[in-house]
């Protein structure tokens, strides 16, 4: 697959969905705890910037200490931490490119490709969204979405809706085939797995990845 020209790239802006309550990490906010010695949000940045435009981070605490991270902080309009979509509708209302790329804030392994995959599908399928499969299930919010979905979106919130999957159901979306990198979706929910993912990290090489069957 031929990786996304500097053109192309210009065309996404990645968003760091950061705007939960981290209720599985006993309320920590999970994009700052600490993973080798840095944010974890500090390594999904690092994975994100050379494959696209502009990065933007959506947190609705802690917003000075990610903003020392570098990328511009957006906190959701809506009130109560209603979820991850009130991240991308944040987000939408402030891009200023064709494209958004959805990741959380606690995946530091993303594929350092996932904007390449998500986009080359979505244009080959001229669709309105495309998200990752792993081949057993969708990783919803590992997502590249057109621009012009931002209505559509603020009207699903506005009646109420908060599920993601829902929604991508009343637009034209595809899953992207990654079960090559399965274990780049890992995310770190709780003490225990963020502990499991120190220990990898101190070995190498990381075991090689297993390939499951396509969707």
């Amino acid at each position: 697959m031929l990786p996304l020209s500097p053109e192309e790239r210009a065309r996404i802006t990645a968003v760091i969905l950061a705007g939960g309550l981290g209720r599985r990490m006993g309320g920590q906010d999970k994009g700052l705890t600490h993973l080798a010695g840095r944010p974890m949000a500090a390594h999904v940045l690092e994975r994100l910037i050379p494959q696209v435009g502009t990065v933007i981070v959506n947190a609705n605490r802690n917003t000075a200490e990610y903003g020392r991270l570098g990328p511009p902080v957006l906190s959701d309009r809506l009130s109560d931490f209603q979820g991850p979509l009130a991240g991308v509708a944040c987000a939408l209302a402030h891009t200023h490119t064709p494209l958004l790329l959805t990741v959380p804030c606690d995946s530091p392994l993303l594929p350092v490709d996932l904007a390449t995959r998500l986009y080359r599908a979505l244009a080959a399928a001229d669709a309105e969204v495309a998200v990752a499969h792993d081949g057993e299930r969708i990783h919803p919010v590992f997502a590249l979405l057109r621009g012009e979905l931002r209505a559509s979106l603020e009207a699903y919130l506005a009646a109420g809706e908060r599920k993601i999957e829902r929604w991508f159901d009343t637009r034209h979306c595809i899953a992207v085939d990654c079960a090559d990198v399965v274990d780049a979706f890992l995310n770190i929910n709780d003490a225990d797995a963020l502990a499991d993912l120190e220990e990898r990290l101190r070995r190498a090489p990381a075991e090689p990845t297993q390939r499951r069957s396509a969707p």
